[in-house]
């Protein structure tokens, strides 16, 4: 956890989930309409995965809108949240 994605000559997969920006507060059914408009979310996605290229990682992506199936073994000591 002291070094970076760099130092450990790691690689991302950024995959496009709106369905991570959903709300329950209030009830059980998450709600998605604060999540951006796809035309929006799209660009954002576009520019991040860039920024991550311009930088030096290797960057694999998913297909903006598409359902895909991802398998994911999170092999680390921590899982953390990031809220701004």
């Amino acid at each position: 956890m002291n070094l970076s994605l760099k130092e450990v000559e790691g690689e991302l997969l950024i995959v496009s989930q709106f369905t991570l920006y959903g709300n329950c507060l209030d009830g059980n059914r998450p709600s998605f309409t604060d999540a951006a408009k796809p035309e929006v979310a799209k660009k954002l996605y576009d520019y991040f995965c860039l920024k991550c290229e311009e930088n030096g990682v290797h960057v694999e992506k998913g297909i903006f809108g598409s359902h895909m199936k991802v398998n994911l073994l999170n092999d680390g000591p921590v899982t953390i949240i990031i809220e701004k």
